[in-house]
Protein backbone atom coordinates (compact mmCIF):
# COMPACT_ATOMS: atom_id res chain seq x y z
CA UNK A 1 0.00 0.00 0.00
CA UNK A 2 2.90 2.42 0.78
CA UNK A 3 4.98 1.66 -2.17
CA UNK A 4 1.49 1.97 -4.10
CA UNK A 5 0.80 5.32 -2.96
CA UNK A 6 5.04 6.59 -3.45
CA UNK A 7 4.84 5.65 -6.76
CA UNK A 8 1.91 7.35 -7.49
CA UNK A 9 2.94 10.51 -5.85
CA UNK A 10 7.01 10.97 -6.09
CA UNK A 11 6.52 12.08 -9.57
CA UNK A 12 4.48 15.28 -8.59
CA UNK A 13 6.25 15.96 -5.36
CA UNK A 14 9.64 15.90 -7.43
CA UNK A 15 7.76 18.09 -10.28
CA UNK A 16 6.50 20.69 -7.32
CA UNK A 17 10.28 20.62 -5.96
CA UNK A 18 11.86 21.53 -8.95
CA UNK A 19 9.04 23.85 -9.38
CA UNK A 20 10.16 25.77 -6.41
CA UNK A 21 13.78 25.39 -7.15
CA UNK A 22 13.60 27.28 -10.47
CA UNK A 23 10.96 29.92 -9.48
CA UNK A 24 12.48 30.96 -6.17
CA UNK A 25 15.31 32.71 -7.92
CA UNK A 26 12.83 34.45 -10.01
CA UNK A 27 10.50 35.41 -7.08
CA UNK A 28 13.52 36.95 -4.88
CA UNK A 29 14.57 39.09 -7.61
CA UNK A 30 10.73 40.85 -8.17
CA UNK A 31 10.36 40.73 -4.01
CA UNK A 32 13.88 42.90 -3.85
CA UNK A 33 12.75 44.69 -6.22
CA UNK A 34 10.39 46.21 -4.43
CA UNK A 35 12.07 46.41 -0.72
CA UNK A 36 13.48 48.72 1.23
CA UNK A 37 17.57 48.91 1.53
CA UNK A 38 16.93 47.81 5.26
CA UNK A 39 15.15 45.19 4.38
CA UNK A 40 17.54 43.96 1.12
CA UNK A 41 20.52 43.98 3.54
CA UNK A 42 19.33 42.08 6.39
CA UNK A 43 20.70 39.19 7.97
CA UNK A 44 17.27 38.05 8.53
CA UNK A 45 15.80 37.65 5.14
CA UNK A 46 12.58 39.42 4.09
CA UNK A 47 10.65 37.33 1.67
CA UNK A 48 7.35 39.89 1.84
CA UNK A 49 7.97 43.33 1.80
CA UNK A 50 5.30 44.44 3.40
CA UNK A 51 6.39 47.95 3.07
CA UNK A 52 7.58 47.87 -0.39
CA UNK A 53 8.37 51.07 -2.16
CA UNK A 54 8.68 51.95 -5.85
CA UNK A 55 12.16 53.79 -5.06
CA UNK A 56 14.03 51.28 -6.86
CA UNK A 57 11.87 51.05 -10.20
CA UNK A 58 12.59 55.01 -10.03
CA UNK A 59 16.58 54.73 -9.82
CA UNK A 60 16.05 52.18 -12.66
CA UNK A 61 14.06 54.18 -15.00
CA UNK A 62 16.14 57.20 -14.21
CA UNK A 63 19.10 55.50 -15.52
CA UNK A 64 20.86 57.59 -18.30
CA UNK A 65 20.07 56.28 -21.78
CA UNK A 66 17.64 53.91 -20.04
CA UNK A 67 15.14 54.53 -23.31
CA UNK A 68 17.65 54.31 -26.28
CA UNK A 69 19.08 51.50 -24.64
CA UNK A 70 15.10 49.55 -24.44
CA UNK A 71 14.72 51.27 -28.36
CA UNK A 72 18.08 48.97 -29.21
CA UNK A 73 17.79 46.52 -27.47
CA UNK A 74 13.73 45.93 -29.03
CA UNK A 75 15.05 46.83 -32.45
CA UNK A 76 18.31 44.25 -33.12
CA UNK A 77 16.35 41.34 -31.18
CA UNK A 78 13.25 42.01 -34.12
CA UNK A 79 14.81 42.45 -36.93
CA UNK A 80 17.18 39.78 -35.93
CA UNK A 81 14.40 37.04 -35.05
CA UNK A 82 12.64 38.16 -38.29
CA UNK A 83 15.54 37.64 -40.42
CA UNK A 84 16.44 34.66 -38.85
CA UNK A 85 12.57 33.42 -39.67
CA UNK A 86 12.62 34.50 -43.39
CA UNK A 87 15.47 32.77 -43.98
CA UNK A 88 15.13 29.88 -42.16
CA UNK A 89 11.80 29.19 -43.66
CA UNK A 90 13.08 29.16 -47.28
CA UNK A 91 16.06 27.46 -46.18
CA UNK A 92 13.89 24.60 -43.97
CA UNK A 93 11.92 23.84 -46.85
CA UNK A 94 14.62 22.90 -49.75
CA UNK A 95 16.45 21.22 -47.14
CA UNK A 96 12.96 18.97 -46.47
CA UNK A 97 11.19 19.24 -49.75
CA UNK A 98 13.99 19.17 -52.36
CA UNK A 99 16.45 16.35 -53.02
CA UNK A 100 19.89 17.80 -53.90
CA UNK A 101 23.59 16.74 -53.82
CA UNK A 102 25.03 17.61 -50.01
CA UNK A 103 21.59 18.03 -48.20
CA UNK A 104 23.18 15.65 -45.85
CA UNK A 105 26.13 17.49 -45.29
CA UNK A 106 24.17 21.05 -45.04
CA UNK A 107 22.40 19.12 -42.34
CA UNK A 108 25.26 18.12 -40.33
CA UNK A 109 26.79 21.39 -40.59
CA UNK A 110 24.01 23.43 -39.45
CA UNK A 111 24.17 20.71 -36.16
CA UNK A 112 27.34 21.60 -35.79
CA UNK A 113 27.39 25.49 -36.07
CA UNK A 114 24.91 24.81 -33.26
CA UNK A 115 26.82 23.04 -31.09
CA UNK A 116 30.04 25.50 -31.11
CA UNK A 117 30.20 28.14 -28.86
CA UNK A 118 30.22 31.29 -30.26
CA UNK A 119 32.73 32.82 -27.81
CA UNK A 120 35.60 31.49 -29.82
CA UNK A 121 34.64 33.55 -32.64
CA UNK A 122 34.92 36.60 -30.89
CA UNK A 123 38.03 37.93 -31.86
CA UNK A 124 37.01 37.37 -35.45
CA UNK A 125 34.32 39.28 -35.59
CA UNK A 126 35.43 41.91 -33.98
CA UNK A 127 38.35 42.35 -36.77
CA UNK A 128 36.05 41.70 -39.40
CA UNK A 129 33.57 44.49 -37.85
CA UNK A 130 36.53 47.02 -37.39
CA UNK A 131 37.91 46.48 -40.73
CA UNK A 132 34.64 47.02 -42.22
CA UNK A 133 34.19 50.30 -40.31
CA UNK A 134 30.91 48.98 -38.33
CA UNK A 135 32.24 49.43 -34.58
CA UNK A 136 29.32 50.85 -32.72
CA UNK A 137 26.70 50.58 -34.97
CA UNK A 138 23.49 47.91 -34.29
CA UNK A 139 23.74 46.70 -37.83
CA UNK A 140 26.98 44.02 -37.22
CA UNK A 141 24.58 43.21 -33.67
CA UNK A 142 21.83 42.81 -35.55
CA UNK A 143 23.14 40.47 -38.66
CA UNK A 144 25.40 38.42 -35.64
CA UNK A 145 22.12 37.76 -33.28
CA UNK A 146 20.59 36.62 -36.47
CA UNK A 147 23.32 33.99 -37.75
CA UNK A 148 23.18 32.71 -33.74
CA UNK A 149 19.61 31.77 -33.69
CA UNK A 150 19.52 30.97 -37.46
CA UNK A 151 21.16 26.83 -37.13
CA UNK A 152 18.47 26.29 -34.51
CA UNK A 153 15.47 27.81 -36.70
CA UNK A 154 16.53 25.79 -39.71
CA UNK A 155 16.77 22.56 -37.69
CA UNK A 156 13.05 22.96 -36.38
CA UNK A 157 11.44 24.15 -39.41
CA UNK A 158 12.89 21.25 -41.44
CA UNK A 159 11.51 19.11 -39.12
CA UNK A 160 8.01 20.65 -38.80
CA UNK A 161 7.87 21.09 -42.68
CA UNK A 162 8.72 17.92 -43.42
CA UNK A 163 5.82 16.45 -41.02
CA UNK A 164 3.36 18.46 -43.28
CA UNK A 165 2.18 15.61 -45.89
CA UNK A 166 3.53 16.61 -49.70
CA UNK A 167 -0.53 15.33 -51.16
CA UNK A 168 -1.61 18.82 -48.98
CA UNK A 169 0.87 20.72 -51.12
CA UNK A 170 0.61 18.67 -54.48
CA UNK A 171 -3.23 18.87 -54.24
CA UNK A 172 -3.24 22.93 -54.12
CA UNK A 173 -0.77 22.62 -57.45
CA UNK A 174 -3.47 20.50 -58.90
CA UNK A 175 -6.14 23.23 -58.16
CA UNK A 176 -3.90 25.52 -60.08
CA UNK A 177 -1.51 27.26 -57.27
CA UNK A 178 1.87 27.54 -57.85
CA UNK A 179 4.57 25.88 -55.79
CA UNK A 180 5.12 29.06 -54.08
CA UNK A 181 1.66 29.79 -53.50
CA UNK A 182 0.86 26.14 -52.53
CA UNK A 183 4.00 26.84 -49.77
CA UNK A 184 2.04 30.20 -48.50
CA UNK A 185 -1.57 29.04 -48.59
CA UNK A 186 -1.16 25.54 -47.23
CA UNK A 187 2.22 24.47 -45.60
CA UNK A 188 2.72 28.29 -43.94
CA UNK A 189 -0.47 28.25 -41.54
CA UNK A 190 0.23 24.94 -40.28
CA UNK A 191 3.86 25.52 -39.31
CA UNK A 192 2.64 28.07 -36.55
CA UNK A 193 4.02 26.17 -33.80
CA UNK A 194 7.21 25.77 -35.43
CA UNK A 195 7.57 29.46 -35.99
CA UNK A 196 6.13 30.16 -32.75
CA UNK A 197 9.60 27.76 -30.92
CA UNK A 198 11.95 29.41 -32.95
CA UNK A 199 10.74 33.27 -32.54
CA UNK A 200 10.74 32.66 -28.71
CA UNK A 201 14.15 31.22 -28.89
CA UNK A 202 15.32 33.97 -31.17
CA UNK A 203 14.18 36.48 -28.93
CA UNK A 204 15.57 35.02 -25.42
CA UNK A 205 18.62 34.20 -27.07
CA UNK A 206 19.18 37.95 -28.78
CA UNK A 207 17.85 40.04 -25.71
CA UNK A 208 20.05 38.23 -23.57
CA UNK A 209 23.02 38.08 -24.96
CA UNK A 210 25.85 40.30 -23.36
CA UNK A 211 29.12 39.90 -24.57
CA UNK A 212 29.17 40.66 -28.39
CA UNK A 213 27.49 44.13 -27.52
CA UNK A 214 30.22 44.55 -24.81
CA UNK A 215 33.11 44.22 -27.38
CA UNK A 216 31.63 45.65 -30.90
CA UNK A 217 29.97 48.50 -29.08
CA UNK A 218 31.71 50.81 -26.63
CA UNK A 219 29.46 53.89 -27.40
CA UNK A 220 26.70 53.41 -24.31
CA UNK A 221 24.06 55.14 -26.93
CA UNK A 222 24.85 52.14 -29.11
CA UNK A 223 24.83 49.39 -26.60
CA UNK A 224 21.68 46.90 -25.33
CA UNK A 225 19.80 46.84 -22.16
CA UNK A 226 22.12 43.33 -20.47
CA UNK A 227 24.75 46.22 -20.30
CA UNK A 228 22.78 48.60 -18.65
CA UNK A 229 22.15 45.93 -15.93
CA UNK A 230 25.80 46.45 -15.04
CA UNK A 231 25.83 50.45 -14.72
CA UNK A 232 24.18 50.14 -11.11
CA UNK A 233 27.17 50.79 -8.98
CA UNK A 234 27.69 53.31 -6.62
CA UNK A 235 30.91 54.30 -4.58
CA UNK A 236 29.51 51.99 -1.58
CA UNK A 237 29.09 49.35 -3.77
CA UNK A 238 26.14 47.52 -5.69
CA UNK A 239 22.71 49.19 -5.16
CA UNK A 240 20.53 46.15 -4.76
CA UNK A 241 17.62 46.86 -4.92
CA UNK A 242 17.96 49.11 -8.27
CA UNK A 243 19.67 46.05 -9.41
CA UNK A 244 16.60 43.73 -8.45
CA UNK A 245 14.49 46.30 -10.33
CA UNK A 246 16.25 46.82 -13.61
CA UNK A 247 16.20 42.90 -13.95
CA UNK A 248 13.41 42.92 -13.53
CA UNK A 249 12.32 45.19 -16.27
CA UNK A 250 14.88 43.26 -18.34
CA UNK A 251 13.13 39.72 -17.53
CA UNK A 252 9.53 41.06 -17.83
CA UNK A 253 9.20 41.29 -21.89
CA UNK A 254 10.95 37.67 -21.72
CA UNK A 255 7.89 36.41 -19.57
CA UNK A 256 5.19 38.17 -21.38
CA UNK A 257 6.58 36.87 -24.73
CA UNK A 258 6.84 33.49 -22.77
CA UNK A 259 3.44 33.14 -21.68
CA UNK A 260 1.85 33.98 -24.68
CA UNK A 261 3.95 31.28 -27.28
CA UNK A 262 4.31 28.56 -24.49
CA UNK A 263 1.69 26.48 -26.02
CA UNK A 264 2.69 27.08 -29.79
CA UNK A 265 6.03 26.90 -28.78
CA UNK A 266 6.33 23.24 -26.98
CA UNK A 267 4.23 22.33 -29.85
CA UNK A 268 6.93 23.59 -32.29
CA UNK A 269 10.16 22.01 -30.65
CA UNK A 270 8.56 18.40 -29.98
CA UNK A 271 7.39 18.16 -33.57
CA UNK A 272 10.76 19.58 -34.54
CA UNK A 273 12.80 16.95 -32.63
CA UNK A 274 10.99 13.94 -34.03
CA UNK A 275 10.33 14.96 -37.41
CA UNK A 276 12.16 14.94 -40.78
Amino acid sequence: MNRSLFARTWPGTLAVLLFAVFVFPVYWMFSTAFKQRGDIVSETPVFLPLDGTLENFRTAFSADHFWTLVGNSVTVTVLAVLMSLAIGLAASFALARMKFKGRRGFVVTFMIAQMAPWEVMVIAIYLIVRDADMLNSLVPLTLFYMVMVLPFTILTLRGYVAAVPRELEESAMVDGCSRPQAFIKVIFPLLAPGLMATSLFGFITAWNEFPMVLILNKDVEMQTLPLWLTSFQTIFGDNWGATMAASSLFALPILIVFVFLQRRAVAGLTSGAVKG
